[in-house]
């Protein structure tokens, strides 16, 4: 089980909370005027797919970085295919995120119209951009408000004994108020 929630930072002097859970435990924590870090921008999760454990979690501040967006790109370009990611936003995430946009977007995350302390969160299986589970509030009133959050669950992921058994393997996720399954199919082949 994947639990995330991200969030935008906001003029009113309100505390808000950013997390990752993996099985019920944080593994990240943030917040804007809270007692966590800010960990602003970008922070990307990547998961071990069967364990449900952290394998290793990086920071790009999109916000005070002009290069932040490059390396994002570069670093989930350089993830391999069946790789299950969590991304989850804090504070600011947009002032400088235009050159991974097109690489979230292919993830199955569209934040270009995310705009300054919007937030966004999603967790994805490179790949696989329709199981794609992403929740977003596109302005800082709406963030400020309601925090983007999500709830994955899911089996198996690319390798050499599972990959053919998870076309046969239902995905179930859990977003804002709506579950979602995916990847159900009765394809032999």
């Amino acid at each position: 089980m994947i639990q995330a929630q991200a969030y935008g930072g906001n003029d009113l002097k309100l505390k808000k909370y950013g997390y990752v859970k993996l099985n019920g435990l944080a593994v990240w924590q943030s917040s804007w005027r809270g007692k966590y870090p800010v960990h602003r921008g970008v922070n990307v999760f990547v998961v071990h797919p069967y364990s449900c454990t952290l394998r290793n979690w990086t920071n790009f501040d999109t916000s005070d970085d002009i290069y932040a967006a490059s390396r994002l790109r570069d670093h989930l370009l350089g993830l391999t295919d069946g790789t299950v990611l969590v991304v989850a936003s804090a504070d600011e995430p947009t002032r400088y995120l235009k050159d991974a946009l097109s690489t979230l977007g292919k993830l199955g995350a569209d934040v270009s119209d995310v705009d300054h302390r919007g937030a966004f969160v999603f967790v994805a299986e490179k790949g696989d951009p329709w199981s794609t589970v992403f929740d977003k509030k596109r302005f800082e009133v709406q963030a400020t408000w309601r925090e983007p959050r999500v709830k994955a669950s899911f089996k198996g992921a690319y390798n050499a004994i599972s990959a053919h058994l998870d076309k046969f393997i239902m995905r179930v996720a859990y977003c804002q108020r709506c579950y979602f399954v995916f990847a159900c199919s009765s394809y032999i082949g």
